[in-house]
C-alpha cells in the first residue's frame, strides 16, 4: 500500500506518530553525548535515554503486534527489569548519534507495518504483567495508540529536561 491509497485511518496513525517522533528527535537537536546524557531532574531520566526507551518500546509492540505476546518481555526475568531500567537511560560507548539511528530505523519499521497489516482490528492477548488486566488483549490499532501516547508522552519529558539542560524548548 502506499501513501496515496492508504486509509484515513492509517494516515492519520502515520502522521500522528510522525509528529510526535519529531518533537522528541527535535529536543536533541545540536547536543553532544554529554548533554544528551546529563540528569535535569531528579528522575533517572536523560535526552538520549529517552529516544533509547520509545525506540525499545516501539519494537516490542511491533513484536506484539506481529507475533502476540511471546515476542514481548518476560516481566518475571530480573534481566527484563535491568533492560528496561537501562532503556532509560545512556550507557558507556552510546552515543545520540548512535541512539537516534536506532530510533530512526525501528520507526521506519512501524511505518511499514502499519501500511502493510491486513487488519487494524487484530488482537493479541497481552502479556502477563503488573499493569495489565488478566486476559485482556489489545487489537494492532490499540498498540498503536498506545505508542502515539507514549512518544508523546516522552516527548514532553524531553522537553522538560531539554529546558532545564540549557533553556532550549522544542516548541516556541
Amino acid at each position: 500500500m502506499n501513501d496515496e491509497t492508504l486509509s484515513r485511518e492509517r494516515a492519520d496513525l502515520l502522521e500522528s506518530l510522525a509528529t510526535h517522533r519529531f518533537f522528541l528527535r527535535n529536543t536533541c537537536r545540536d547536543l553532544d553525548d554529554e548533554q544528551a546524557a546529563r540528569r535535569t531532574t531528579v528522575s533517572e531520566l536523560c535526552l538520549g535515554g529517552l529516544v533509547k526507551h520509545v525506540t525499545l518500546m516501539e519494537r516490542n509492540w511491533r513484536g506484539f503486534i506481529e507475533r502476540g505476546a511471546s515476542a514481548m518481555p518476560d516481566w518475571q526475568e530480573p534481566s527484563t527489569m535491568e533492560q528496561f531500567t537501562n532503556s532509560f537511560r545512556m550507557l558507556d560507548g552510546e552515543t545520540l548519534t548512535g541512539l537516534l539511528a536506532a530510533y530512526d530505523a525501528e520507526a521506519s519499521r512501524t511505518d511499514e507495518l502499519i501500511r502493510a497489516l491486513p487488519d487494524l482490528d487484530a488482537a493479541h492477548l497481552l502479556p502477563e504483567a503488573p499493569w495489565f488486566p488478566p486476559g485482556a488483549s489489545w487489537s494492532a490499532r490499540r498498540v498503536l495508540l498506545h505508542l502515539i501516547g507514549e512518544t508523546t508522552q516522552h516527548a514532553g519529558h524531553a522537553d522538560i529536561i531539554r529546558e532545564a539542560l540549557d533553556g532550549a524548548k522544542s516548541m516556541g
